[in-house]
């Protein structure tokens, strides 16, 4: 009876022991996570992930690995983190243009950003700048918009692709000043910009970032922030409704997304770390020398503000008729 006893004593133990380690033992996280970034390395939006990145594994006790997965203008490693395990261990970086634009422009976009990806939270505005060679001799976007009206079709403007923000951007720009410009894509920001500095397009519309040494150098000359406020990098350079073009709006921007199924307690948990990154000191400023703002938001407000994206940018690519190439 003793032994008994003591085996029974023992197997409660032993079971209580188990129960306390696969109670702890399941707790979010247990391994590294993953923030996709849906563009190749080296951009704004790479710098400001592995900000972010840094910022929740440090709170959350596990590394954050960046996996870069270009393509479709953020398309591609949006729906990579779409269809990914709903484990919260997937996390995408998503864009203005894989989330609000692609949408109006892909015949069949391979997920819907609507019901198959779960807003975390807003992560960065990034302002873009409306910017023309030196040489052109256009000192405003007042004088752009005059120089297009008496010579229609002659002067361009370069994107970083066809269906991204900066196409949109000028598509914008073009509705509202009652202009036609003739849009040049490029494969990206770099090239636009070599071709700026050359005198071979006239004007372009980009992340800030990709002109800030130019124009401090004064090799490009900036006529416009596309936003409701000043660029703090360059603060003498107008707003949209400053310049006279108060509908021209197009803050570049990324928030912090898993697929749907994920649990709600994991979200919470991704949310708590990703905003309170974002609010450290050492994070904003960070997100800031890339000309960028932390915007930690509530779930609810991201998923408002990207529906409302969703259809200001529709009414754009309507408008403009604008079709992938």
């Amino acid at each position: 009876m003793h032994l008994g006893r003591r085996l029974l004593a023992g197997g409660i133990a032993v079971a209580s022991a188990l129960g306390a380690l696969s109670a702890t033992a399941g707790e979010f996280p247990e391994r590294a996570m993953t923030i996709v970034v849906p563009f190749a390395p080296g951009g704004s939006i790479d710098v400001i992930a592995r900000l972010l990145g840094k910022g929740m594994s440090d709170r959350l006790g596990q590394p954050v690995v960046i996996e870069n997965k270009s393509g479709a203008a953020g398309v591609t490693g949006a729906d990579f983190a779409a269809k990914a395990s709903p484990d919260g261990y997937t996390m995408v970086l998503a864009t203005s243009s894989s989330i609000a634009i692609m949408p109006h422009l892909m015949a069949k976009l391979p997920f819907d950003p609507r019901t198959d990806l779960e807003p975390i939270t807003l992560v960065a505005r990034v302002q873009e700048l409306l910017v023309t060679h030196a040489g052109s001799g256009i000192a405003s976007a007042r004088e752009l918009a005059a120089g297009a009206k008496a010579e229609p079709g002659k002067l361009t403007y370069g994107s970083a692709g066809v269906g991204g923000i900066t196409h949109l951007a000028g598509e914008l720009f073009k509705r509202e000043a009652g202009i036609d410009m003739v849009h040049v894509p490029y494969r990206g920001s770099a090239p636009a910009v070599v071709d700026l500095l050359a005198g071979r397009i006239t004007a372009s519309i980009l992340d800030n970032t990709a002109f800030l040494q130019h124009v401090r150098a004064g090799t490009l000359k900036p006529l416009m922030v596309p936003s409701q406020t000043r660029l703090a990098l360059l603060p003498d350079v107008p707003t949209a409704s400053e310049a006279g073009f108060p509908s021209v709006l197009s803050d570049n921007w990324n928030a912090l997304d898993v697929a749907a199924s994920v649990p709600a307690d994991v979200r919470a948990k991704l949310h708590a770390a990703a905003t309170a990154a974002l609010r450290s000191k050492d994070v904003a400023d960070a997100i800031a020398a890339q000309g960028g703002t932390a915007s930690p938001s509530t779930r609810a407000e991201l998923a408002t503000f990207a529906a409302g994206e969703r259809a200001r940018w529709e009414t754009v690519v309507r408008s403009a008729n604008v079709k992938l190439e």
